[in-house]
């Protein structure tokens, strides 16, 4: 399994990559104004879009993601946890919503079933 992570902040990263290390073959980008472009070139199974970014938001992200890509599937990972950026998230098309102070959650998604 191919898995892209977008996240500002290297540590986050770092701490997926480790979790995932026997899971998942993890790639990195940082910010949501090139993840469209490392979906194309890595085309991973699944996408992980952090919310709150520097350049480009998540949000936006994931739209364009699946605007060029509607087969893509993404799941947001976050601080926050509120309704309304749940329904956002949905809404931009995010198949699941995470909340970072429980990573664990991801190997449920991408460990074996």
């Amino acid at each position: 399994m191919r898995i892209l992570v977008v996240d500002d902040d290297p540590e986050v990263r770092k701490l997926i990559r480790f979790l995932m290390v026997d899971v998942a073959e993890v790639h990195e980008c940082e910010d949501g104004a090139d993840a469209l472009s490392a979906y194309e070139r890595l085309e991973p199974d699944w996408v992980l879009m952090d919310l709150s970014m520097r350049l480009v938001n998540g949000l936006p992200a994931v739209r364009q993601i699946l605007a060029a890509h509607p087969e893509a599937r993404v799941a947001v990972f976050t601080q926050y946890d509120s309704p309304i950026l749940r329904a956002a998230a949905a809404q931009a098309g995010a198949r699941r919503y995470f909340l970072k102070d429980d990573l664990t959650q991801l190997r449920a998604l991408f460990g074996p079933s």
